[in-house]
Protein backbone atom coordinates (compact mmCIF):
# COMPACT_ATOMS: atom_id res chain seq x y z
CA UNK A 1 0.00 0.00 0.00
CA UNK A 2 0.77 3.98 -0.09
CA UNK A 3 2.09 6.00 2.57
CA UNK A 4 -1.72 6.85 3.65
CA UNK A 5 -2.63 2.99 3.49
CA UNK A 6 -5.05 2.67 0.38
CA UNK A 7 -4.74 0.04 -2.22
CA UNK A 8 -2.81 1.23 -5.00
CA UNK A 9 -3.93 1.22 -8.22
CA UNK A 10 -1.96 0.81 -11.78
CA UNK A 11 -3.41 2.00 -14.81
CA UNK A 12 -1.95 -0.25 -18.35
CA UNK A 13 -2.15 1.65 -21.10
CA UNK A 14 -1.39 -1.27 -23.77
CA UNK A 15 -4.46 -0.70 -25.32
CA UNK A 16 -4.09 3.01 -26.23
CA UNK A 17 -1.41 1.94 -28.02
CA UNK A 18 -3.76 -1.14 -29.51
CA UNK A 19 -6.14 2.10 -30.61
CA UNK A 20 -2.91 4.09 -32.29
CA UNK A 21 -1.20 0.82 -34.22
CA UNK A 22 -4.74 0.26 -35.97
CA UNK A 23 -4.27 2.95 -37.86
CA UNK A 24 -0.23 3.10 -37.90
CA UNK A 25 -0.57 7.20 -37.04
CA UNK A 26 0.74 8.96 -33.68
CA UNK A 27 -2.34 9.16 -32.05
CA UNK A 28 -4.16 8.23 -29.25
CA UNK A 29 -0.67 8.75 -27.48
CA UNK A 30 -0.18 6.27 -24.19
CA UNK A 31 2.04 8.67 -22.84
CA UNK A 32 -0.75 11.11 -22.94
CA UNK A 33 -2.64 8.33 -21.18
CA UNK A 34 -0.51 8.13 -18.78
CA UNK A 35 -0.12 11.67 -17.67
CA UNK A 36 -4.07 11.71 -17.67
CA UNK A 37 -4.24 8.95 -15.52
CA UNK A 38 -1.61 10.57 -13.24
CA UNK A 39 -4.22 13.39 -12.58
CA UNK A 40 -7.19 10.99 -12.23
CA UNK A 41 -5.04 9.75 -9.61
CA UNK A 42 -3.83 6.08 -10.63
CA UNK A 43 -0.82 4.92 -8.25
CA UNK A 44 1.09 4.06 -11.58
CA UNK A 45 1.25 2.74 -15.04
CA UNK A 46 1.81 -0.61 -16.52
CA UNK A 47 2.78 -1.03 -19.81
CA UNK A 48 3.67 -4.53 -21.52
CA UNK A 49 6.59 -4.36 -24.40
CA UNK A 50 5.10 -7.65 -26.52
CA UNK A 51 8.25 -9.30 -28.51
CA UNK A 52 5.93 -8.75 -31.52
CA UNK A 53 5.53 -5.10 -30.59
CA UNK A 54 1.47 -5.35 -31.07
CA UNK A 55 0.94 -2.52 -28.88
CA UNK A 56 3.53 -0.69 -27.06
CA UNK A 57 6.55 -0.39 -28.92
CA UNK A 58 10.11 0.33 -27.84
CA UNK A 59 9.71 3.96 -28.41
CA UNK A 60 6.77 4.45 -25.96
CA UNK A 61 8.88 2.96 -23.34
CA UNK A 62 11.52 5.45 -24.00
CA UNK A 63 8.80 8.59 -23.21
CA UNK A 64 7.37 6.71 -20.22
CA UNK A 65 10.77 6.56 -18.61
CA UNK A 66 11.88 10.22 -19.74
CA UNK A 67 8.08 11.79 -19.19
CA UNK A 68 6.65 10.03 -16.26
CA UNK A 69 6.50 11.03 -12.63
CA UNK A 70 4.31 7.92 -11.22
CA UNK A 71 6.31 4.30 -11.15
CA UNK A 72 6.45 2.62 -14.42
CA UNK A 73 5.60 -1.52 -13.81
CA UNK A 74 7.37 -3.02 -17.23
CA UNK A 75 5.34 -6.08 -18.23
CA UNK A 76 7.64 -8.57 -19.94
CA UNK A 77 8.61 -11.75 -21.09
CA UNK A 78 11.57 -13.57 -19.58
CA UNK A 79 13.93 -13.31 -22.40
CA UNK A 80 17.26 -11.56 -22.83
CA UNK A 81 16.30 -8.99 -25.04
CA UNK A 82 13.57 -7.80 -22.97
CA UNK A 83 16.00 -8.43 -19.56
CA UNK A 84 18.58 -6.10 -21.84
CA UNK A 85 15.61 -3.69 -22.34
CA UNK A 86 14.95 -3.65 -18.52
CA UNK A 87 18.67 -3.19 -17.29
CA UNK A 88 18.60 -0.77 -19.57
CA UNK A 89 16.05 1.48 -18.50
CA UNK A 90 15.71 0.18 -14.93
CA UNK A 91 11.85 0.75 -14.56
CA UNK A 92 10.71 1.01 -10.82
CA UNK A 93 9.12 -2.80 -11.26
CA UNK A 94 9.68 -5.34 -13.42
CA UNK A 95 6.51 -7.82 -14.15
CA UNK A 96 7.77 -11.38 -16.07
CA UNK A 97 4.86 -12.87 -17.41
CA UNK A 98 3.90 -15.80 -20.18
CA UNK A 99 3.62 -15.19 -23.41
CA UNK A 100 2.83 -16.52 -26.51
CA UNK A 101 2.35 -14.87 -29.56
CA UNK A 102 -0.75 -16.59 -30.65
CA UNK A 103 -2.50 -15.22 -27.84
CA UNK A 104 -4.71 -12.22 -27.96
CA UNK A 105 -3.89 -11.34 -24.29
CA UNK A 106 -2.00 -13.14 -21.37
CA UNK A 107 -3.84 -16.28 -20.80
CA UNK A 108 -2.36 -17.89 -17.39
CA UNK A 109 0.15 -17.76 -15.11
CA UNK A 110 3.63 -18.19 -15.23
CA UNK A 111 5.16 -21.09 -14.75
CA UNK A 112 7.75 -20.86 -11.96
CA UNK A 113 8.00 -24.35 -10.49
CA UNK A 114 9.13 -26.00 -13.59
CA UNK A 115 11.61 -23.11 -14.30
CA UNK A 116 12.53 -22.15 -10.79
CA UNK A 117 16.67 -22.68 -12.06
CA UNK A 118 16.65 -20.23 -14.71
CA UNK A 119 14.03 -18.06 -13.16
CA UNK A 120 16.00 -17.29 -10.22
CA UNK A 121 18.95 -16.55 -12.75
CA UNK A 122 16.99 -14.62 -14.79
CA UNK A 123 15.74 -12.18 -11.76
CA UNK A 124 18.95 -11.63 -9.99
CA UNK A 125 20.31 -9.13 -12.28
CA UNK A 126 16.99 -6.91 -12.10
CA UNK A 127 17.37 -6.87 -8.71
CA UNK A 128 20.50 -5.61 -8.61
CA UNK A 129 19.80 -2.52 -11.06
CA UNK A 130 17.36 -2.28 -8.48
CA UNK A 131 14.09 -3.04 -10.24
CA UNK A 132 11.00 -4.25 -7.94
CA UNK A 133 10.79 -7.87 -9.65
CA UNK A 134 7.00 -9.43 -9.87
CA UNK A 135 5.75 -12.93 -11.35
CA UNK A 136 2.41 -13.41 -12.83
CA UNK A 137 1.14 -16.05 -10.99
CA UNK A 138 -2.29 -18.30 -10.99
CA UNK A 139 -3.98 -18.94 -7.93
CA UNK A 140 -1.37 -22.10 -7.38
CA UNK A 141 -0.09 -22.93 -4.09
CA UNK A 142 3.27 -24.73 -5.86
CA UNK A 143 3.97 -21.39 -8.35
CA UNK A 144 3.53 -19.21 -4.93
CA UNK A 145 6.22 -21.14 -3.18
CA UNK A 146 8.30 -21.39 -5.94
CA UNK A 147 7.79 -17.62 -6.51
CA UNK A 148 9.07 -16.89 -3.08
CA UNK A 149 12.42 -19.03 -3.72
CA UNK A 150 12.74 -17.29 -7.20
CA UNK A 151 14.37 -13.91 -5.79
CA UNK A 152 11.09 -11.83 -6.54
CA UNK A 153 9.53 -9.72 -4.17
CA UNK A 154 5.49 -9.69 -5.76
CA UNK A 155 3.33 -11.63 -7.27
CA UNK A 156 0.51 -10.86 -9.08
CA UNK A 157 -2.20 -12.90 -9.00
CA UNK A 158 -3.49 -13.66 -12.32
CA UNK A 159 -7.55 -13.01 -12.05
CA UNK A 160 -8.75 -13.70 -15.33
CA UNK A 161 -10.60 -17.07 -14.62
CA UNK A 162 -12.22 -15.45 -11.99
CA UNK A 163 -13.41 -12.82 -14.35
CA UNK A 164 -14.13 -15.13 -16.89
CA UNK A 165 -16.62 -17.07 -14.72
CA UNK A 166 -18.60 -14.06 -13.75
CA UNK A 167 -18.81 -12.98 -17.13
CA UNK A 168 -20.18 -16.45 -18.02
CA UNK A 169 -22.63 -16.37 -15.09
CA UNK A 170 -20.68 -19.51 -13.39
CA UNK A 171 -20.94 -18.22 -10.14
CA UNK A 172 -20.37 -21.82 -8.18
CA UNK A 173 -17.26 -21.80 -9.94
CA UNK A 174 -16.77 -18.05 -9.94
CA UNK A 175 -17.40 -18.38 -6.14
CA UNK A 176 -14.31 -21.48 -6.08
CA UNK A 177 -11.50 -19.39 -7.98
CA UNK A 178 -12.35 -16.17 -5.97
CA UNK A 179 -11.69 -18.71 -2.49
CA UNK A 180 -8.44 -20.20 -4.50
CA UNK A 181 -7.37 -16.61 -4.97
CA UNK A 182 -8.22 -15.73 -1.08
CA UNK A 183 -5.92 -18.00 -0.14
CA UNK A 184 -2.61 -17.53 -2.59
CA UNK A 185 -2.93 -14.07 -1.21
CA UNK A 186 -2.51 -15.56 2.09
CA UNK A 187 0.00 -18.11 1.10
CA UNK A 188 1.84 -15.35 -0.64
CA UNK A 189 2.09 -12.59 2.07
CA UNK A 190 2.69 -15.69 4.67
CA UNK A 191 5.97 -16.33 2.43
CA UNK A 192 7.19 -12.33 3.07
CA UNK A 193 5.91 -11.14 -1.22
CA UNK A 194 3.42 -8.34 -1.46
CA UNK A 195 0.32 -9.49 -2.95
CA UNK A 196 -0.85 -7.96 -6.32
CA UNK A 197 -3.80 -8.68 -8.42
CA UNK A 198 -4.78 -8.08 -12.10
CA UNK A 199 -6.52 -9.04 -15.46
CA UNK A 200 -9.78 -8.54 -16.41
CA UNK A 201 -10.86 -6.86 -13.80
CA UNK A 202 -14.00 -4.45 -14.19
CA UNK A 203 -16.81 -2.30 -12.42
CA UNK A 204 -18.42 -5.75 -11.54
CA UNK A 205 -15.83 -7.68 -10.64
CA UNK A 206 -13.16 -5.41 -9.02
CA UNK A 207 -15.22 -5.37 -5.24
CA UNK A 208 -14.09 -8.69 -3.80
CA UNK A 209 -10.50 -8.42 -5.59
CA UNK A 210 -9.80 -5.48 -3.94
CA UNK A 211 -11.25 -6.42 -0.72
CA UNK A 212 -8.69 -9.18 -0.06
CA UNK A 213 -6.45 -7.67 2.87
CA UNK A 214 -3.45 -9.33 1.09
CA UNK A 215 -4.01 -7.43 -1.72
CA UNK A 216 -1.75 -4.21 -2.01
CA UNK A 217 -2.35 -3.41 -5.56
CA UNK A 218 -4.46 -3.91 -8.39
CA UNK A 219 -3.58 -3.76 -12.21
CA UNK A 220 -6.57 -2.84 -14.70
CA UNK A 221 -6.44 -1.67 -18.04
CA UNK A 222 -8.50 -3.24 -20.97
CA UNK A 223 -11.84 -2.54 -19.43
CA UNK A 224 -10.86 1.05 -18.35
CA UNK A 225 -9.28 1.78 -21.69
CA UNK A 226 -13.05 0.86 -23.09
CA UNK A 227 -14.63 2.32 -20.41
CA UNK A 228 -13.19 5.85 -21.00
CA UNK A 229 -14.88 5.61 -24.59
CA UNK A 230 -17.98 6.59 -23.03
CA UNK A 231 -17.28 8.23 -19.76
CA UNK A 232 -13.66 10.03 -20.40
CA UNK A 233 -10.42 8.18 -19.11
CA UNK A 234 -10.27 10.02 -15.48
CA UNK A 235 -14.13 9.35 -14.64
CA UNK A 236 -13.39 6.16 -15.74
CA UNK A 237 -10.16 5.68 -13.27
CA UNK A 238 -12.15 7.75 -10.64
CA UNK A 239 -15.02 5.18 -10.58
CA UNK A 240 -12.55 2.22 -10.09
CA UNK A 241 -10.67 4.06 -7.24
CA UNK A 242 -14.19 4.73 -5.74
CA UNK A 243 -14.97 1.24 -6.02
CA UNK A 244 -11.55 -0.20 -4.57
CA UNK A 245 -11.69 2.14 -1.59
CA UNK A 246 -15.15 1.12 -0.65
CA UNK A 247 -14.25 -2.12 -0.63
CA UNK A 248 -11.45 -1.68 1.87
CA UNK A 249 -13.71 0.44 3.94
Amino acid sequence: MDKDGAQRLGVNIDHVATLRNARGSAYPDPLRAALLAEEAGADGITAHLREDRRHIVDADIDRLMERLRLPLNFEMAATDEMQAIALRHRPHAVCLVPERREERTTEGGLEVAGELDRLTRFIAPLREAGCRVSLFVAADEGQIDAAARSGAQVVELHTGAYCDLHAEGRLPERDAELARLAAAARQADDLGLEVHAGHGLTYDTVTPIAALPQVMELNIGHFLIGEAVFRGLGPAIAEMRRLMDAARA
